[in-house]
């Protein structure tokens, strides 16, 4: 059967900037008591991870007047110009996370207002945009939402009228088209945001195109609804659900072709969980071009894949510096990486649950099983590197001990950082270290004594490549990232700025690898090993949450650089 996922499902651009403004205060204001005006947006999910950073709800200024060192967060639906001054009365910080798009709708009343007209607002009374945008409206402001509404209204003068953002476009139609016919002269602004016309727009489209849809979104979300409605009126069979959870009350197997979209409060790791579970489920089985590429996603969702990768890796760079890489070292590297990543996974996983989005129903479903296999693997790779030379064994025994020693707490007590992961950007580069050792380094260091050019450039090559996957797996995962509070390289330094310290690395690993060709430090095969710094670059325009791909083949197709080192160097090896 056939999924597809829409390119506009998830946080639209005011969600995202909001939640970003709140955690950057969270980060960066550590003494600060943080609280929004209700809830930042309309995801239990999220207002939850929020909670765990410190980030509470408020309804009232009166609940932290007595709070000296509190923030106060106005959130995207924005407030009422009277609530504004009661709360800039109180004293109390605020930081003013307003939508755009909501703030230029308040401009819109205000103006008018101030020229005499009569504003008429279409959209839900009871939502907290309407309500701030009523406030900003006083006496001359009206809600409606039907055409019944419409019909009600008394006579007016200077009519002006404006939507809800988040309204579906045609509804405003038709009731425009009823105000017209009682106010002739009103003047009409199409304030709905261009985001909810494309989602919208977008929904409509899997609607007409696929047997099922699925909607996912909190309860409380208005434009979630929406959608869901949207669907409806193509009469195509459809289904709100909030978390992953919920479908295992859903029946899909009558529908050939699922089409999945997301409310614009909607983070991007449900998604990925639905996604999964619709894949994997025993309801439902994606359609996959052959039996290949399912292997390969299920291979990608439970580490198989990065162990692949690490082997061909180091049959690459044992390749680069000249010598035949042995069994043993490509089984070492391959089983080391695959348990440490298990365990990393393991011992990091949250108390919510909270483990890697694509990777989560596995990893909690057979948890007792990973953690075996992770053990079992580190320990035939020990015994592999004891068989090689105690010297191989004590480097390799160093650097799984500093594995499992990275998610532990073992700072003192009162420091910011209680671990090793808690540094800043501290993943990326023990990760790429970690793996350049067991790649380059311990397959050729007895043979070739310590050091040689090659072995330097294999290394760099290695720790270069790695750290640019890991990277750009970071930067998919940003925005979960920063609501659980790790400081990778794109939380510090913003996905732009990560993006181009990536095409930097990768094209003085370019550099590296043509010079040292040139300076016959390494084989031909450096110049063949280019290829995988072209694939990095194929990857920064394909490996973007808005090519509508799911997160474990947005995985799979960071990993695969691994893979195209490996076919390089068996391509090298028939010369």
């Amino acid at each position: 059967m056939e999924l597809k996922l829409a390119k506009t499902a998830g946080f639209c651009m005011g969600v995202r900037r909001a939640v970003d403004i709140v955690l950057d205060i969270a980060q960066h204001e550590k003494g600060r008591e943080i609280y929004t005006y209700g809830p930042l947006i309309h995801n239990p999910q999220t207002i939850e991870l929020l909670g765990s950073r410190g980030v509470k709800p408020v309804n009232s200024i009166d609940e932290i007047t007595d709070k000296k060192n509190a923030v106060l967060v106005i959130r995207t639906h924005g407030i009422a110009p009277v609530e504004r001054k009661k709360i800039k009365a109180s004293g109390v910080k605020v930081v003013d996370c307003t939508c755009p798009k909501v703030g230029y709708v308040q401009a819109i009343i205000k103006k008018h207002t101030s020229l005499g007209y009569t504003v008429i607002i279409v959209g839900d009374r009871e939502h907290p945009e309407v309500d701030a945008l009523l406030g900003y409206a006083g006496d001359k402001g009206i809600a409606v939402i039907s055409k019944e509404d419409v019909d009600a209204l008394p006579p007016l003068h200077n009519v002006c009228v404006v939507a809800q953002t988040t309204q579906t476009t045609e509804d405003y139609e038709i009731i425009i088209n009823r105000i017209r016919k009682s106010y002739p002269d009103a003047k009409v602004f199409n304030t709905i945001c261009s985001s909810t016309q494309e989602r919208q727009a977008e929904v409509v489209a899997l609607a007409e195109e696929m047997d099922a849809v699925i909607i996912v979104g909190g309860k409380n979300s208005a434009n979630t609804r929406r959608l869901a409605d949207l669907s409806c009126k193509q009469k195509t069979p459809t289904f709100q659900i909030e978390t992953a959870s919920e479908m295992k009350n859903i029946d899909l197997s009558p529908y050939r072709k699922i089409g999945v979209s997301a409310g614009a409060s909607t983070p991007n790791w449900i998604i990925d969980r639905v996604m999964d579970m619709l894949a994997s489920g025993q309801r439902f089985r994606l359609k996959m071009k052959d039996f290949l590429l399912k292997i390969w996603v299920a291979a990608v969702k439970t580490d198989i894949y990065s162990a692949i990768g690490a082997g061909c890796l180091c049959a690459a760079c044992v390749m680069l510096q000249g010598q035949s890489p042995k069994l043993s070292d490509i089984a070492i590297a391959s089983l080391f990486v695959y348990g440490m990543h298990v365990l990393n996974r393991l011992i990091s996983r949250k108390p919510s649950g909270f483990i890697g989005s694509f990777r989560e129903e596995s990893y909690r479903r057979h948890s007792v099983m990973y953690r075996r296999l992770a053990i079992i693997s580190i320990v035939i790779a020990l015994a592999l590197a004891f068989h090689k030379g105690v010297l191989e064994f004590t480097f390799l025994f160093l650097i799984s001990l500093a594995g499992v020693l990275y998610n532990m707490k073992i700072l003192p007590a009162g420091w910011r950082f209680q671990s090793l992961k808690d540094l800043p950007g501290s993943k990326n580069i023990s990760m790429a270290a970690a793996w350049g050792i067991v790649t380059a380094f311990l397959p050729t260091m007895t043979s070739s004594g310590f050091f040689r050019p090659g072995m330097v450039v294999a290394f760099v090559f290695a720790f270069g490549l790695v750290f640019i996957r890991s990277a750009m797996s970071d930067i998919l995962e940003l925005q979960s990232d920063k609501l659980i509070g790790q400081e990778t390289i794109p939380v510090l330094i913003g996905e732009n700025n990560t993006r181009i310290v990536l095409k930097i690395i990768s094209l003085s690993l370019f550099a590296v690898l043509v010079f040292s060709y040139l300076a016959l430090w390494v084989t031909l095969l450096g110049l063949l090993l280019a290829a995988c710094l072209l694939y990095v670059w194929i990857c920064f325009i394909v490996c973007d949450r808005k090519s509508g791909l799911s997160g474990a083949v947005l995985e799979g197709l960071l990993e695969t650089m691994y893979i195209i080192a490996g076919l390089s160097a068996l391509i090298w090896s028939f010369f």
